[in-house]
């Protein structure tokens, strides 16, 4: 399918979802379908404005759901952050609230990640720089994203460049994407994180982005 399909079939799941009963499982659902609708439509190219406000239906809906969800949900919060962070939306209330609910204290590798996107939301990069020196070589979290977020909060462009490559190389090895939609979004959302420090890089050609 093209990507105005697969956004249109996205689209659809949610607004099926919709008519469904809301629990937290539901809620993410629909935030998946939304997050979905999103990135095809920013790969699109064609529909920049409805691309932003799926990606903040998302984090909405990301948001609403960790209410319910089980203790250690981080993923909801990091994927609010990171569909406010592609909307070009102001992410810092949400970055708030997760610092808040402890992600920078959290035992979980995905706990202290969503602690360190937080910090570089709210331009905290000392702060961001050590949380993300905690995720460096470890067995059950990704090294090169764990050195593009330290590298970000260095300003270190050179090896910040090294390590998205790495991490972009990682999405194209991959053969499961969330709603099997094949976009490359961490390497995105890290580059909107980079540019607000002027330390966005140029990538090789790929289908998996923009």
């Amino acid at each position: 399918m093209s990507w105005s399909e697969q956004a249109d079939a996205a689209i659809a799941r949610y607004q099926g979802g919709e008519k469904r009963g809301v629990d937290q499982r539901q809620l993410t659902q629909l935030a998946n379908a939304a997050w979905a609708a999103g990135l095809c439509l920013l790969m699109d190219g064609r529909h920049p404005d409805g691309a932003a406000a799926w990606f903040r239906q998302a984090a909405m809906r990301y948001h609403e759901s960790w209410g319910m969800a089980p203790p250690e949900s981080w993923g909801r919060p990091i994927a609010a952050m990171k569909a406010l962070l592609l909307a070009a939306a102001d992410a810092r209330a949400q970055a708030n609230w997760t610092l808040e609910s402890g992600a920078a204290r959290a035992e979980s590798p995905i706990g202290r990640y969503a602690g360190t996107l937080a910090l570089l939301i709210l331009d905290r990069d000392a702060e961001a720089r050590g949380l993300a020196e905690t995720l460096v070589d470890r067995d059950d979290f990704p090294r090169d994203v764990a050195d593009a977020l330290l590298m970000i909060a260095g300003l270190d462009r050179m090896e910040y460049a090294v390590a998205l490559e790495s991490v972009l190389d990682s999405f194209e090895q991959r053969d499961e994407f969330l709603e099997d939609v094949r976009v490359a979004d961490t390497v995105l959302v890290l580059q909107v994180l980079a540019a607000a420090r002027d330390m966005a890089v140029e990538l090789p050609p790929s289908e998996l982005l923009p």
